[in-house]
């Protein structure tokens, strides 16, 4: 079973509530059980000091993810992938600009975060942006589809 926090620190009327079913699909889809993740939803000051303090960026950013761990915990059987900042201004700005809704637009950046977390680097090369890209997609579209099955279902 997964474990997953997640800390809001800026917009308490931000409904997230559907959050956990996405992280559990984006989870399955990769393989991954027993994870550990913090989601900490952020402003944009500090947003841009995590940035330029870890990544030597002096701008916002969308979304950091922080690894704690590369490999899992034998001993425990237990990962600890590390924690996800979201900047929520941010997220509601490129909802506007990509005209998707928030929560599409906060799904993807949550997705984003957890791939980085289990190893993909969109920085390293054309091949590894599309995977991971592709990856993200793929995460998105099952879980639309799963709602949408769930739904008709009912």
């Amino acid at each position: 079973m997964n474990h997953y926090d997640i800390i809001n620190e800026y917009d308490k009327n931000l409904n997230y509530s559907y959050l956990p079913k996405i992280i559990d699909k984006c989870l399955e889809m990769e393989h991954i059980k027993n994870a550990i993740l913090t989601i900490i939803f952020i402003d944009d000051e500090k947003m841009h000091e995590l940035n330029k303090t870890y990544r030597g960026i002096d701008r916002t950013t969308d979304v950091l993810s922080f690894a704690y761990e590369d490999n899992e915990n034998i001993d425990i059987g237990i990962r600890m992938l590390g924690e996800i900042f979201v900047s929520i201004p941010k997220m509601k700005g490129q909802a506007i600009e990509y005209g998707h809704s928030e929560t599409r637009e906060l799904s993807f950046l949550v997705v984003h975060g957890i791939l980085h977390l289990l190893g993909y680097d969109h920085t390293l090369g054309k091949k590894e942006e599309e995977e991971m890209f592709r990856r993200q997609e793929l995460v998105l579209n099952e879980f639309e589809e799963t709602k949408r099955t769930q739904k008709n279902e009912l």
